[in-house]
């Protein structure tokens, strides 16, 4: 009966450090979302200021060296994103528009802010 006892309580602790565990998981994967995001708007900046001309493709920010390689979601674990182009210039000397925002692909929405990850 005693063992009975000692094991139901360690199946309630492991179902709770469980649910945790799961939560911590999906908050890291949206930190890394939001660095990954972040990153690459800073490359699109950048790339359009130094080259005066917007990127067409994320393949030309990898190709120019503002990034290492196009990062992988880490919600649908893709390097696929959901691009915006733009008819804006961000200096008088631009010459050609394109990319000028990145966003997730993932439909899901975050449980901790209530956001859609594609509206990020």
């Amino acid at each position: 009966m005693e063992l009975m006892i000692v094991l139901t309580i360690i199946m309630i602790l492991l179902s709770l450090a469980s649910g945790n565990y799961q939560r911590s998981i999906l908050r890291s994967k949206e930190a890394v979302l939001k660095q990954n995001l972040y990153v690459m708007r800073q490359a699109i900046d950048q790339y359009t200021l130094d080259k005066q001309e917007a990127p067409q493709s994320l393949d030309d920010l990898v190709s120019a060296g503002y990034l290492r390689s196009v990062p992988v979601d880490p919600i649908t674990n893709r390097a696929e994103w959901n691009l915006e182009y733009g008819d804006y210039v961000l200096s008088p000397d631009q010459t050609n528009t394109g990319i000028t925002n990145v966003r997730s692909t993932s439909p899901n929405v975050s449980p901790f802010e209530g956001a859609s990850y594609s509206t990020w």
